[in-house]
């Protein structure tokens, strides 16, 4: 189970309308759960892939006044050089990689799963690709940043051994530039950082006219594989 605690609740998930043979576990942001993005799979998933989308645990979240609502982690500000939640990112992500392990004892391989996710849950896949052991097939990313950045490449050869395993995959992100919660500018900056530690051809940044902090169809259409 994803997050940093173990009392969230079992993911939402949509099965293959056959064998599975291919995943896509999908993050929802702050204050939300995978319910709605199950219901948006569900009307259209691809008949060999499973769609799993995660609920977070209840906390209190410093941005929105300790309030408690589903979150990944812990966020302070989202100004651009703001304090960071480095031990609850890195404590979900455990928990994110351990959902892959689970597939991939499933029978799903993982270079056949890809990570997705929007605002928050976007933050957490890109940083959980970068540092994952198993080699997946992509990441979508939506509306999102790279959380601990300064941390890269650094970060992602301690968490693989110095090794690459992630080093080829390909990664989508779409970010609207009318987003007045997570600004366009974060999107555009971290797709120069993801083009600087993957490569230039490893990264599809596509920009949205007048598209707020959300996702529309298109968007959403574009994470069924």
């Amino acid at each position: 189970m994803c997050g940093n605690n173990m009392s969230a609740p079992l993911p939402a998930i949509v099965p293959a309308a056959r064998k599975a043979t291919a995943a896509v576990i999908f993050l929802h942001g702050l204050g939300d759960t995978g319910h709605g993005w199950a219901e948006a799979f569900g009307g259209i998933r691809i008949p060999h892939v499973k769609y799993i989308c995660p609920h977070a645990p209840t906390m209190p979240v410093t941005l929105n006044m300790r309030m408690s609502m589903p979150s990944w982690f812990d966020i302070y500000s989202l100004s651009p050089n703001a304090e960071e939640d480095e031990s609850g990112i890195k404590r979900a992500s455990d928990n994110l990689k351990t959902m892959i392990d689970q597939e991939v004892k499933n029978g799903i391989p993982s270079h056949r799963i890809i990570l997705g996710g929007f605002s928050q849950g976007g933050a957490l896949s890109l940083y959980t690709a970068l540092t994952s052991q198993q080699k997946l097939a992509g990441v979508v990313a939506l509306s999102c940043w790279l959380p601990l950045r300064n941390a890269f490449p650094q970060a992602a050869a301690a968490a693989t051994g110095g090794g690459d395993t992630n080093k080829d995959v390909t990664v989508l992100q779409c970010h609207g530039e009318a987003d007045p919660l997570v600004p366009f500018s974060f999107g555009s900056r971290t797709a120069e950082k993801l083009r600087s530690l993957l490569g230039p051809e490893k990264v599809l940044f596509k920009a949205y006219p007048g598209l707020p902090h959300s996702a529309c169809p298109e968007v959403r259409t574009k994470c069924i594989l």
